[in-house]
């Protein structure tokens, strides 16, 4: 049986625990994989490109949303402006001093922090600019409505092999969990590399000098 959507990996799931009263717990096995996943993995297939744009008519238009499934930030850029130029990740201690430099003059963004679940602009922008924003989002849950995602599609032995161990503080001395355990770190460890090597490998490296070039 092809593990292609949630019900066939509910399916493989008990069929490999095998086991009647563990069936109605499975969701939850898959839900706890799942924010494993979001932990361990690093894959370009996990990052996103979107859109959002200043406000200028809020009270504190600094302050941005982030995505619902917002993990990390790779990149944050003025994409309205020529060139669209990248803002630097400062920490909220340095926000606040870049701030202080400037009087809290409003002005073009170069500077973003993360505070929970919103951005936060230096200088505080002068005017509605549009952010466009590469970041790393956790997966789509896999539930009754979401029959699939990314990695399903890649990797349903991670899913399966993944939803087993959470099943493991029911097992106990079950011998099959440290071979689910090894089965699920090969499968990580070569999403992972393979994410390298789409990432860092796909063509001659180059090296960039610094200055005139002669």
């Amino acid at each position: 049986m092809a593990i292609s959507t949630y019900t066939n990996l509910c399916t493989a799931v008990a069929n490999w625990l095998a086991r009647d009263d563990l069936t109605s717990r499975i969701p939850e096995f898959i839900t706890l994989f799942e924010a494993k996943a979001n932990r361990e993995l690093r894959c370009p297939q996990m990052e996103k490109r979107s859109y959002t744009s200043v406000d200028t008519g809020n009270t504190a238009p600094e302050f941005i949303s982030l995505p619902g499934d917002f993990q990390t930030m790779r990149r944050l850029r003025l994409s309205g402006v020529t060139g669209k130029p990248r803002l630097a990740n400062v920490s909220g201690q340095q926000a606040d001093l870049l701030r202080y430099s400037i009087a809290n003059a409003s002005g073009q963004p170069e500077f973003f922090t993360i505070i929970g679940n919103e951005l936060e602009l230096i200088p505080t922008p002068g005017q509605d600019y549009e952010l466009e924003m590469i970041y790393r989002a956790n997966l789509d849950p896999l539930d009754s409505d979401t029959a699939s995602n990314w990695l399903l599609d890649l990797a349903p032995d991670a899913y399966l092999y993944g939803a087993l161990l959470e099943a493991a503080p029911y097992m106990k001395d079950d011998n099959r969990i440290a071979v689910w355990a090894a089965g699920l770190t090969t499968v990580f460890d070569g999403l992972n590399r393979l994410g390298m090597e789409q990432s860092y490998m796909s063509g001659p490296m180059s090296v960039r000098i610094e200055g005139p070039v002669p």
